[in-house]
């Protein structure tokens, strides 16, 4: 056996390169004009128009480092807890003065506009330094979480 009279095991056929004369006429099986008749032909992919069409936010924004907070007013406490009540975060969400989804509760501020005449029991809220003074001229209480 020699090296000449080796054989691959598979049959193999190379792709056929058409366009290049040869028995199939003037055009050789591509069709007339255009670009895919031309060698070297590569039409650029659909998708890409797509993405180009979508708009895009440029650059890196900073979202910064503070905490956003969800805000209560005096005013719609006024109006929707009785005198003595606790408000909470719960409780807030309960009577659909807070909305949030499954997730974990968003932090709460209560800030000082409109008046309030009712005595309210605040707890695990932020309140304004004007708002905290409104609560206790009432004879409510703010309490933080320990």
């Amino acid at each position: 056996m020699d090296l000449h009279s080796l054989k691959p095991k598979t049959k193999r056929h190379d792709a056929k390169r058409i366009g290049r004369g040869g028995k199939r006429g003037t055009t050789s099986g591509r069709g007339t004009k255009g670009q895919k008749s031309r060698a070297g032909h590569r039409i650029r992919p659909a998708i890409r128009d797509l993405m180009m069409k979508i708009p895009k936010l440029r650059g890196f924004k900073f979202k910064g480092l503070h905490d956003s907070f969800v805000t209560v007013d005096l005013n719609i406490l006024e109006n929707n807890f009785g005198n003595g009540e606790k408000v909470t975060p719960r409780t807030l969400k309960t009577k659909g003065l807070v909305v949030y989804g499954r997730g974990s509760a968003p932090k709460i501020k209560v800030l000082d506009k409109g008046r309030l005449t009712k005595k309210l029991i605040l707890e695990n809220l932020s309140v304004s330094q004007k708002a905290a003074s409104k609560i206790l001229a009432v004879g409510g209480e703010v309490r933080q979480s320990q």
